[in-house]
C-alpha cells in the first residue's frame, strides 16, 4: 500500500494487492486524531488499486471513511468506457488487471487512468483553500 499525503493534507491511496487491506485498515484506524481535529475536512481523497479482483468493493469500503472525515472523493475517468479491449478501472478509482500471478503489465488505457486520477486530484486540490 502506498499513501501519498499531498500538499495541504490531500491524500491518494494506492492499494497493491490483497495484503494491503489490513495495512489500510491499520492506517485508517490511526486517523482518529485527524478526524477529531477536522484536519481532512474539505480535503481531496482518492484511491487506486493494482488488482482487479473485488477492487471496486475494496475501494467502496473505504469511501465512507473519507466522507466521515469530511473529504471530497475524486475520480471519474471516461477512458475506461468501451468494449474494444479488456481493461481495469471502475468509477471509484484507477486499477489494472494483473492476472492471478501479477504477471500482466498495465495497458495504455490503465496507465492513462492512473495519470488522469493523479492530475484530477491535483486540479481539484489546487482550487481548494489550504
Amino acid at each position: 500500500m502506498t499513501v501519498r499525503l499531498l500538499a495541504a493534507g490531500h491524500i491518494l491511496i494506492s492499494l497493491g494487492g490483497d495484503g494491503d487491506q489490513a495495512e489500510l485498515h491499520n492506517f485508517i484506524d490511526q486517523t482518529g486524531a485527524l478526524w477529531a481535529q477536522g484536519k481532512w475536512v474539505g480535503k481531496v481523497g482518492s484511491f487506486s488499486h493494482r488488482r482487479q479482483r473485488s477492487m471496486a468493493a475494496r475501494i467502496l469500503g473505504f469511501i465512507p471513511t473519507l466522507m466521515h472525515h469530511g473529504m471530497i472523493v475524486a475520480y471519474a475517468f471516461q477512458g475506461q468506457m468501451g468494449l474494444e479491449e479488456i481493461k481495469g478501472g471502475s468509477p471509484y478509482g484507477a486499477s489494472t488487471i494483473t492476472g492471478g500471478d501479477g504477471a500482466c503489465q498495465p495497458s495504455a488505457v490503465e496507465l492513462d487512468s492512473a495519470r488522469y486520477q493523479g492530475a484530477h486530484v491535483a486540479k481539484i486540490a489546487a482550487k481548494l483553500p489550504a
